[in-house]
C-alpha cells in the first residue's frame, strides 16, 4: 500500500477560512473578468480565466499566481496563438503547437502561468473575433482578476502580490522578518531553487519563511520541558478598566513597563502597551489639528472633565497562554512584533502571570546556551 500513497492527496486539508475566502474571492474575481467577456463577446475564453481565478484566489502565494505571471503569461500565450493562427492553415496540429510555443514564451519571459496553455489552445483553434478583440479580452480580463485578487486577498488578511525578498516588510524596512533571517542571502536561496528545479513551485520569500520556520521549530524543540510558568512574571502591577490614562502613564514612567494588564476582579480584560497611548494621542492630534506633544499631555491630564479610561485604549484580541504552555510556543507570538507581552491565564481568564520579550530572550539565552 505504501507505493500507492503517491496517488493520494498531496495537499494538506483546508481550513474553513481558506474555503470561504478562496471560493467567494474566486466568484468575485471571475464576475469582474466576465464583464470583459460580455463587452467583447469572447465567451470561449472564460475557461482559462476561470483557471487563473483558482490560482489568484486559492493559491495566492504560488509563483504561478503572481501578477506578472498572470498578465504577461496569458498575454504572450494569446500573442503566440494569434500569430500561429495567421501564419498556418487551420488544422488539428495548430492547437498543440500553439500550446508548446506558448510554454516556451512564458518560460522565456519568466511568466509561467498554466492557464496560458488553455488561452493559447482556444485562441489558436477558435479565435474569438479579430486580433484586438481576442488580445483585449485576455489583457483586460487578466488585469481585472489581478486587481480583484489584490483587493480581496488584502481584505482576507493575505499578502498579494507575494512580498519578494528585498521589498519593504511590515515595518517599512528592507530587513526580512526575524523568522526569515537564516544566514542565507536571496541569491543563495534562488540558487537552491534553481538547483532543485523548484523555482516555478516555490518563491524565494516562501523558501526563506519555510527555512526560518524550521529553525524556529528546532529552537522550540530545544525548549521542551520549559513552560510559561517557569519564566513568567508573577508579581504583577495591574490597573482596572476605569483607571485614568494618567495612572497608566505614571506606571510606564516610574516602573519602566512597556505593557500593563487591565484586570477586573482578577479577570484579564486586555493589555495596554506604550504605543497605545501614542496612537491615541496621534489620532486626537490629527482630528483636532493640535500638536502631538500637547495632545499627549492633555490625554494624560486627570484634571479634565472626563479623562480617558484604560478600557478605552486597551487591546483585547491578543494571544493568551496557560502556565503549562511550552515556551517554544511563544516564539512566533513574540518574535516579529506581533506582541510585546503575552498574558498567562487559567480557567475563566484569571490572570496569573505575564511573559515579555525580555523574559523570552533570557530563557532562550539560558537554555540554548547550555545546548
Amino acid at each position: 500500500m505504501a507505493e500507492l500513497r503517491g496517488f493520494g492527496p498531496a495537499m494538506a486539508g483546508p481550513k474553513a477560512l481558506d474555503l470561504a475566502r478562496g471560493g467567494f474571492g474566486a466568484a468575485l474575481g471571475l464576475a469582474l473578468a466576465g464583464l470583459a467577456l460580455h463587452v467583447t463577446g469572447a465567451w470561449s475564453l472564460v475557461a482559462p480565466l476561470g483557471a487563473t481565478t483558482v490560482l489568484v484566489f486559492a493559491a495566492p502565494n504560488s509563483p504561478l499566481a503572481q501578477p506578472w505571471s498572470v498578465v504577461v503569461g496569458n498575454t504572450v500565450s494569446a500573442l503566440v496563438a494569434l500569430g500561429l493562427a495567421e501564419a498556418m492553415p487551420m488544422g488539428p496540429w495548430v492547437g498543440p503547437l500553439a500550446v508548446a510555443l506558448a510554454i516556451a514564451a512564458m518560460l522565456l519571459t519568466r511568466a509561467l502561468h498554466p492557464p496560458g496553455g488553455a488561452v493559447a489552445f482556444l485562441v489558436a483553434m477558435n479565435m474569438p473575433g479579430d486580433w484586438m478583440t481576442a488580445l483585449g479580452t485576455i489583457v483586460i480580463g487578466s488585469a481585472a482578476l489581478v486587481a480583484a485578487g489584490v483587493i480581496w486577498n488584502r481584505l482576507a488578511g493575505r499578502s498579494y502580490p507575494l512580498r519578494q525578498i528585498g521589498s519593504p516588510g511590515r515595518h517599512g524596512t528592507h530587513d526580512p522578518s526575524p523568522a526569515a533571517r537564516i544566514g542565507l542571502d536571496p541569491a543563495a536561496l534562488e540558487g537552491i531553487l534553481e538547483d532543485y528545479r523548484q523555482s516555478a513551485n516555490l518563491g524565494v520569500a516562501d523558501l526563506a519563511r519555510l527555512v526560518g520556520a524550521a529553525e524556529q521549530a528546532t529552537a522550540a524543540r530545544k525548549m521542551e520541558g520549559f513552560t510559561c510558568a517557569d519564566i513568567m512574571s508573577r508579581d504583577l502591577v495591574t490597573v482596572g478598566p476605569e483607571a485614568p490614562l494618567s495612572q497608566v502613564a505614571d506606571f510606564f514612567r516610574s516602573r519602566g513597563f512597556t505593557s500593563l494588564p487591565v484586570v477586573e476582579n482578577g479577570r484579564l480584560l486586555g493589555l495596554i502597551f506604550q504605543i497605545d497611548l501614542i496612537r491615541r494621542a496621534r489620532e486626537e492630534a490629527f482630528r483636532q489639528h493640535h500638536g502631538l506633544i500637547s495632545t499627549l499631555a492633555r490625554l494624560i491630564d486627570d484634571r479634565r472633565a472626563r479623562p480617558p479610561k484604560a478600557a478605552e485604549i486597551m487591546e483585547t484580541g491578543g494571544a493568551r497562554v496557560g502556565p503549562d504552555t511550552p515556551v517554544g510556543a511563544l516564539l512566533p507570538l513574540l518574535a516579529d512584533g506581533g506582541s510585546e507581552a503575552v498574558p498567562v491565564v487559567v480557567e475563566g481568564d484569571r490572570l496569573v502571570g505575564i511573559v515579555t520579550r525580555t523574559d523570552l530572550v533570557s530563557a532562550l539565552t539560558l537554555r540554548l546556551g547550555r545546548g
